[in-house]
């Protein structure tokens, strides 16, 4: 299957496909600096927590390429504001702090500063190669699960737009198409930001693969019609002990599977594992705005002056996950140990 290019690096600025202006318009915006690059993270420009880590590497070196200056300690201290400008943007997924921490240890060995720029210039790339790379294997490993006809319910989304590669759950399912497995898929809207409707719909209409749309409340009914045989769901980041942050309604998804007796799983890369968190509560959760629940599309759907909760994500327990699909494997119960084996 060729890639969907959602993040291509054009040397001095960085392209991208703005999902916030699909389905209604395929708009590519080109980022020209570091301060850009957060801008369209932070307002979901660019989302999904492999695609957040691939365009933070890139915004950092094109952060680096701007400073002037020969000094190498000024120079690390302008890194430092470049750096911490990106991870002030979004808390929950783990991929973007990773991805700068590894930034800036490739920094910090050096003296001269062309070679500390060509070098984080080169760890960008590499970051992006190994995003594409991983979320490949994940997709072949998790369509092995996959049995001719299966019913899926996915959440949010997965595909190449959020992972700036094959994709996770969404490169499973597509990966299962292309194997002649014809899975029957239902793509939930995924309040409050709709990104099942807009983009999973999308991506799969733009791969000529057969789906059917639901509200996130129909899930249960079609499990208890016996049409959904499992759940894939992709994570923004993964503690220790196999607890998951994804987005807002897949606990719901989780538990609901558990109550129904159908498999319920993760597919990640393991940049998206986070070791020093022992328990996924651990993990922050963001709150954004009000108006993504009062409104859709600029329009008011609620009445003025109501109270607002939003958050961006929930936890779901290492109990209702029935396996992790990462690029080195699939992990089982118990998770904890399982992780700490394959990774």
């Amino acid at each position: 299957m060729k890639l969907m290019i959602a993040i291509e690096c054009l040397g001095d600025r960085l392209r991208i496909i703005d999902q916030s202006r699909l389905p209604h318009e395929e708009i590519y915006i080109e980022l020209h600096g570091y301060q850009d690059t957060a801008r369209a993270i932070r307002d979901m420009n660019i989302r999904g927590a492999p695609a957040i880590g691939v365009a933070a590497g890139y915004g950092i070196a094109l952060g680096a390429n701007s400073i002037k200056t020969d000094d190498s300690r000024r120079f690390q201290k302008e890194l430092s504001e470049v750096i911490e400008t990106i991870t002030s943007t979004r808390p929950t997924a783990v991929n973007l702090f990773r991805i700068a921490e590894r930034m800036k240890k490739v920094a910090a060995g050096g003296k001269d500063v062309v070679k500390i720029k060509k070098s984080l210039t080169d760890e960008a790339v590499k970051i992006h190669l190994e995003e594409e790379r991983a979320t490949e294997k994940i997709s072949r490993l998790g369509a092995e699960l996959i049995e001719n006809g299966f019913g899926i319910i996915t959440h949010c989304n997965t595909g190449p737009l959020a992972t700036a590669g094959y994709g996770t759950a969404l490169g499973v399912i597509i990966y299962a198409h292309r194997q002649g497995k014809k899975p029957r898929i239902f793509v939930d809207e995924t309040r409050p930001r709709l990104q099942g409707s807009k983009l999973t719909a999308w991506e799969l209409k733009q791969a000529g693969i057969p789906f059917t749309l639901i509200t996130d409340s129909m899930a249960g009914h079609f499990m208890k019609r016996e049409e959904i045989n499992c759940v894939i769901a992709g994570a923004d980041r993964i503690a220790a002990n196999g607890y998951t942050a994804n987005k807002i309604g897949t606990y719901s998804l989780a538990v609901l599977a558990n109550a129904h007796g159908i498999p319920f799983y993760i597919a990640a890369p393991t940049s998206t594992i986070d070791f020093s968190l022992k328990s996924g509560y651990q993990i922050p959760i963001e709150e954004r705005e009000p108006e993504e629940v009062t409104h859709i599309d600029g329009v008011r759907i609620a009445p003025e002056g109501v109270e607002v909760a939003n958050p961006a994500f929930d936890i779901t327990p290492g109990q209702y996950i029935t396996a992790i699909i990462t690029e080195r494997g699939i992990i089982r119960h118990p998770l904890e140990e399982g992780i700490g084996k394959l990774v």
